[in-house]
């Protein structure tokens, strides 16, 4: 099976705006970030706004719903593209390249033994001139076809070496309202202190009007890299992936806030026809096998 993309051959972007709503009743719960909690904003015209979820917490959502956490290897439709694995000195999984924290400039994979081989061809030299295009790229989609979407920044190599995002998200809520509720933890003693005894808490959730996550896929930086069409086509595929993937089964964001899907807007290119996941399931063996690249699965061991 075939999905068209011809749509988005000369355009630079692809901008999605989808609708949300709590799966029951009416309230959410929004990420929190240290000292601030909820990110709470006004809007250019004043309307209260919300940050219900970040670039960087989306970037790791739609990555956590390609992988088979069982299996140990990306989700079916997916299988054969590149990884990293890493294993711990007792030669058991410890972790990868499409769910550790920095990717593969994770100190667990940039650090352990097997990273040198990737390192070496990347080829980086403090005295000569480094091409993204030539050096970096081409890496990457041998050894970790991820990164090329999520992008990366090689520190523990050199900190010029960096790629930045090219498919990015956030979820906001507008006209919000706070929610308050509280709850307590009983325990064994309830006078005891120390947290352990009865602690009464508050708890804030929120009420909105409208609650919207956003996905902006940047075709032209795909398309800088130079690759082939049948790659570029296979990134493009790949990052649509992640995002059907992401609103079919990813919305249960925390305990709280769980929610649904109810219309996806085309905004940039309009005249583009957005795949449904299982024409893009159908038709990923194919792109990889088409893209003609000897895509790896390497293990590396850490053994601090």
């Amino acid at each position: 099976m075939t999905i068209d993309l011809s749509a988005l051959d000369t355009a630079p972007r692809l901008l999605l705006k989808v609708a949300l709503q709590p799966v029951q009743g009416t309230r959410f719960q929004p990420t929190g970030f240290p000292e601030i909690g909820a990110a709470q904003y006004e809007g250019p015209d004043g309307t209260p706004m919300l940050l219900v979820e970040s670039a960087q917490s989306m970037a790791n959502r739609m990555e956590a719903v390609c992988w088979d956490e069982v299996a140990d290897d990306w989700v079916e439709p997916l299988r054969g593209l590149s990884v990293i694995k890493v294993l711990d000195k007792e030669g058991k999984p410890l972790t990868n390249s499409v769910l550790e924290a920095h990717r593969i400039n994770s100190e667990y994979i940039a650090r352990a033994e097997g990273f040198k081989l990737i390192s070496d061809k990347i080829g980086f030299k403090k005295d000569r001139h480094f091409s993204v295009q030539h050096q970096l790229a081409p890496v990457l989609l041998k050894y970790d076809v991820n990164a090329m979407i999520h992008g990366v920044f090689l520190e523990e190599i050199a900190g010029v070496i960096r790629l930045p995002r090219a498919l990015s998200s956030f979820i906001e809520a507008l006209d919000v309202k706070i929610a308050s509720s509280g709850g307590v933890k009983r325990g064994i003693e309830p006078s005891k202190k120390g947290g352990e005894g009865n602690v009464i808490y508050t708890r804030d959730e929120f009420v909105s009007s409208g609650i919207t996550a956003y996905f902006n896929l940047d075709l032209a930086q795909l398309r800088g890299y130079g690759f082939s069409d049948p790659i570029y086509q296979l990134l493009i595929a790949l990052a649509l992936f992640k995002i059907q993937r992401f609103l079919a089964v990813g919305l249960r964001l925390r305990t709280a806030c769980d929610l649904d899907c109810t219309g996806i807007e085309v905004q940039r290119p309009a005249d583009f026809d957005l795949p449904e996941l299982e024409a893009i399931e159908a038709a990923m063996p194919a792109l990889i096998q088409n893209a003609g690249i000897e895509f790896q699965t390497t293990t590396v061991t850490y053994r601090k």
